[in-house]
């Protein structure tokens, strides 16, 4: 079984949503602090972390864009909806701030040689990280998916998608339509995901993404990791 880690690393200023706060990292106490105990001298380091429950790698609960009362917080998504079945479509090629038609899907899932399942996880590469990561146009500049492309997966019965952008469409209205199109659906989605370039063309493989138990939350980071059979 080889392990495949997903995940963004976590850092002080790590790239953010600009309307989440940002990550900051900063020592708590460190090994300077030498402290006794009876005959025993001992010392520890502990950080202190501050961050947006959408930091990072992370979940979007159902609350976080369905008004419902009712609508589910990150700590009451069941848990076997971040242990699923996955495949990864690579539309690496799109041009940033383009808005993936169905027609892209289609040829992308063909492409892969792949069918979507009921209760799939659908990892889209868009060569965001590769492209625009570290510079000011990572939160502005980025492809994602057209509504009718969110209802088109929500049509196979998926759980969820993932996206390496801090959101799953380009931003502004096509972006507050894919949320919406989720709520509609009872489907959600990944963001900011890492290196699904070494998931592309792998086939089908096993996806694990737990999310923290976050009261309330209405999302949380996820240590996202794909298994695949070695």
């Amino acid at each position: 079984m080889k392990f495949i880690d997903l995940s963004r690393e976590l850092y002080h200023r790590t790239p953010a949503h600009p309307s989440h706060p940002p990550i900051a990292v900063a020592t708590w106490y460190d090994h300077d602090e030498v402290k006794v105990a009876g005959n025993t001298r001992f010392s520890s380091k502990a950080l202190f972390l501050s961050m947006s429950d959408h930091a990072g790698t992370h979940v979007d609960a159902p609350c976080h864009f369905n008004p419902d009362p009712k609508a589910l917080s990150v700590d009451q998504m069941p848990l076997e909806d971040f242990f699923t079945e996955a495949i990864c479509l690579d539309l690496s090629h799109v041009p940033l701030k383009h808005e993936i038609t169905v027609e892209e899907m289609k040829a992308a899932l063909a492409e892969s040689g792949q069918i979507i399942k009921k209760r799939d996880t659908v990892l889209i590469n868009m060569g965001v990280n590769a492209r625009l990561f570290g510079s000011p146009g990572y939160s502005t500049d980025f492809p994602g998916l057209h509504v009718d492309s969110v209802h088109w997966l929500a049509d196979h019965g998926i759980l969820m998608f993932g996206v390496e952008a801090v959101s799953p469409a380009p931003q502004g209205e096509a972006n507050f339509k894919a949320h919406l199109a989720c709520a509609e659906r009872g489907i959600t989605h990944l963001e900011c995901l890492w290196n699904l370039e070494a998931v592309v063309g792998k086939g089908r493989f096993r996806f694990i993404a737990f999310p923290l138990r976050i009261r309330g939350g209405t999302a949380s980071p996820v240590r996202a990791v794909a298994m695949l059979d070695a």
